[in-house]
């Protein structure tokens, strides 16, 4: 029985127990429709399987009557415009008959591309033009959202028996924080992005390419790996070796590198531990002017982007991307996930997509063989209130990340139909709903919280995941990681939401990243360039409220 087969029977069998215990109003509503009516997707070879695990998840979710909310209204959705199969958007459109079947009410699905996401909903604001009533973006920009009134809290309508049933208590804390301003509740959960480490399982753990590469390199394979520099020793012995057996050379790394390609997030992972100090006090994550911060200087937006831990943390990038094909440098995401997830690359870094992709048999032949840990450490970082660099091989520097846009619904402050937008916000943040989103792979969402997660940080067991086809041993290392980052690390990236980010980081820093990579600057150049070019966005957008708004961001007391 091969793994689809498998999951259908496993779901068909689940269906029927469910359908005893379907509401009165889930009965009259779904049961008289198909699967495929409500779920219709375009690829027929995926249809059986994804419309059968969405009926499944849609009769648990228990929604409740929204007719009364949403009979004759239409609400516009503003989303990351990737198309109806593709990451964040393609969610949207999943459910939306779903929605317009529970509440009589239309949606209106809006795209708008990733490069224009800084420009297109600002505009639209600006302009009085008020177009969505809720508009799914990234968690770094609610310093432009929350900072103009552009949004408003969802609080008074959460748990309240109207809506769909979640819960923000759900969430892991790191990713709650993301939903969240001044107290206040602004996003209902839907994604939860985190960067991991990926590697070849099999191949590592492998007796005889350990010793091949103790007798090649002098010493033992550093496997687990622990930091930066083990990786990086291990992909430059595997880079250009057969080790998969199919007549031509592998690679030891895969990374998406093309500027515009989001690969300043790889960047971002990798050098907060190159970057990042602990506080020496008791709370090791409080914000100091030297201790956990990344981005700026906390007393005056000095960009710190080209201090020495920051430079030495791209030439490693360099160092470490040359372990794998030139090619990277023009790839997008989707490109370097396939060439890991087709077998042709020893280890990646990128998030919880991986995870979920590496299950499904049209993407990947590496199911059984997936390794998972947390984002390295690094042996080496600079201590910014010393000006000096550290090296410590027992005791490295570890910092955890919510690396990404954690991309979820967030409510317009002009809508005229804000409760049934709610009821949208809070179905997809349904647990059996967003469970079974973040297992499709394709819909880009990745695990955020406890009902996801394993003991200890958890509630779900491997038969959670087993059930719908997925590899035990792949989700045990894959899933303990997700929750290892989010849970049990020291210290973490701070989370840049200010005004302009998308300035800052798409269309500077993106761009000298790029430029560096490929040899058109040094690192120290780019990221010089990179520091001139913040210091104008900033005065730009007036550096005194810059300041104020970077300091509540990342929880930093002036003199404190």
């Amino acid at each position: 029985m091969n793994v689809r087969t498998s999951r259908i029977v496993a779901l068909l069998t689940i269906l029927a127990l469910l359908l005893s215990g379907v509401s009165a109003f889930a009965q009259d509503t779904f049961m008289g429709k198909t699967a495929a009516e409500l779920f219709p997707i375009p690829d027929v070879a995926a249809n059986e399987q994804e419309q059968q695990l969405a009926f499944q998840a849609l009769l648990a979710a228990g929604l409740p009557d929204g007719t009364a909310l949403g009979a004759g209204q239409t609400m516009t959705f503003g989303v990351l415009g990737q198309g109806s199969r593709g990451g964040i958007s393609g969610t949207i459109y999943f459910w939306r008959n779903v929605f317009e079947a529970a509440t009589g009410a239309e949606m209106e699905i809006v795209e708008v591309p990733y490069n224009e996401l800084g420009t297109t909903i600002p505009a639209d604001f600006l302009t009085g033009q008020y177009t969505y009533d809720a508009f799914i973006g990234a968690a770094w920009q609610y310093g432009d959202w929350v900072s103009n009134e552009w949004i408003q809290p969802i609080d008074q309508w959460i748990g309240d028996p109207r809506f769909p049933s979640w819960t923000p208590d759900d969430t892991a804390p790191a990713f709650r924080a993301l939903l969240q301003w001044g107290g206040q509740t602004y996003g209902s959960q839907m994604d939860g992005d985190a960067q991991l480490l990926y590697y070849r399982q099999d191949i590592l753990s492998d007796p005889e390419w350990q010793a091949a590469y103790e007798a090649e390199v002098g010493s033992p394979m550093p496997f687990p790996i622990r930091t930066w520099q083990d990786l990086l020793a291990i992909t430059t012995f595997f880079n250009g070796k057969d080790w998969n057996e199919d007549g031509d050379p592998d690679d030891g790394i895969s990374l998406h590198l093309a500027a515009g390609g989001q690969g300043h997030f790889h960047y971002a992972t990798l050098a907060a531990s190159f970057a990042v100090t602990p506080s020496a006090g008791d709370d090791a994550r409080a914000v100091s002017k030297y201790d956990n911060v990344f981005w700026f200087d906390p007393d005056d937006m000095t960009p710190l982007i080209n201090q020495p831990g920051h430079v030495r943390a791209l030439e490693f990038l360099q160092e470490l991307a040359a372990t794998g094909q030139e090619a990277q440098f023009g790839w997008q995401l989707g490109e370097a996930w396939d060439n890991f997830l087709g077998g042709n690359a020893i280890a990646t870094f990128s998030w919880g997509d991986v995870g979920s992709l590496s299950q499904n048999p049209d993407r990947s032949v590496i199911t059984g063989n997936l390794g998972a840990d947390v984002i390295p450490c690094s042996s080496e970082w600079y201590d910014r209130e010393t000006g000096a660099f550290v090296t410590d091989t027992e005791n490295p520097n570890c910092v955890g990340n919510t690396t990404g846009g954690s991309w979820h619904p967030t409510m317009s402050a002009f809508t005229d139909v804000p409760e049934l937008t709610y009821y949208f916000m809070a179905m997809l943040a349904n647990p059996v709903i967003n469970f079974y989103n973040a297992t499709t792979g394709w819909q880009g969402i990745d695990p955020c919280c406890t009902y996801q997660l394993y003991e200890p940080r958890g509630t779900a067991v491997s038969e959670d995941y087993t059930a719908v086809g997925f590899n035990a041993d792949d989700m045990e290392r894959y899933i303990n990681s997700y929750g290892s980052n989010v849970y049990d690390k020291t210290t973490y990236l701070t989370y840049l939401r200010i005004p302009g980010t998308l300035e800052y980081i798409q269309e500077t820093l993106d761009i000298r990243l790029s430029e560096a990579m490929t040899g058109q600057l040094s690192a120290q150049a780019a990221l010089d360039a990179t520091a001139a070019d913040w210091e104008a966005v900033t005065d730009g957008l007036d550096r005194a409220n810059q300041l104020a708004i970077y300091q509540a961001a990342i929880g930093y007391t002036p003199g404190g």
